[in-house]
C-alpha cells in the first residue's frame, strides 16, 4: 500500500467514524463537503495561498457546494443529495461542523452554525431550469 493509499484509508475510517456520531449523513456527504470545500476556496481565493489564508464564510461555502454538486452530478445533484439526507443549507452546516468538531476542519471565532442557515432553497436552487441554466453556462 502506497502512502497516498494509507492516507485514503485513514481517512475513509475517520469519516465513517464521523458519520456514525454525527447523524443521518453517509461518508460520501461528509467526502463532498471535503471535496466542494477545496474547490470552493481555490475558486474564490486562488491556489498559492497559506492555510491561515485559505478561509471562507459559511455562505460562500453553500454556493460553492452547489456549484460543485451541479458540476459534478448535473441534473441529478438534487437527487444524490436528497439519498445523503442533505435538504437545506443547514444541511451542509451540520456537515462542515461535525467535521470541525472531530478535527479535521478549522474555524475561526467569528465562524456559526448561523452561516449556513437558509442560504438558499434547494427547491429552486435546484429546479431543472436552474440546474440546465448553470450547466450550460460551464
Amino acid at each position: 500500500m502506497t502512502t497516498e493509499q494509507t492516507q485514503k484509508s485513514n481517512v475513509d475510517m475517520d469519516l465513517k467514524q464521523l458519520a456514525a456520531k454525527a447523524g443521518p449523513y453517509p461518508t460520501t456527504a461528509y467526502r463532498f463537503v471535503s471535496e466542494g470545500l477545496s474547490r470552493t476556496v481555490e475558486r474564490a481565493q486562488g491556489l498559492d495561498l497559506s492555510e491561515a489564508d485559505r478561509h471562507i464564510s459559511g455562505q460562500q461555502l453553500c454556493i460553492g457546494l452547489r456549484e460543485f454538486a451541479i458540476e459534478r452530478y448535473g441534473l441529478l445533484a438534487s437527487v444524490v443529495l436528497q439519498s445523503w439526507h442533505v435538504h437545506r443549507t443547514d444541511d451542509f452546516g451540520r456537515i462542515v461542523f461535525a467535521m470541525i468538531d472531530a478535527g479535521m476542519l478549522s474555524k475561526t471565532p467569528q465562524d456559526s452554525f448561523d452561516d449556513f442557515r437558509g442560504v438558499f432553497d434547494f427547491q429552486e436552487a435546484f429546479s431543472r431550469d436552474r440546474l440546465i441554466n448553470a450547466m450550460h453556462q460551464r
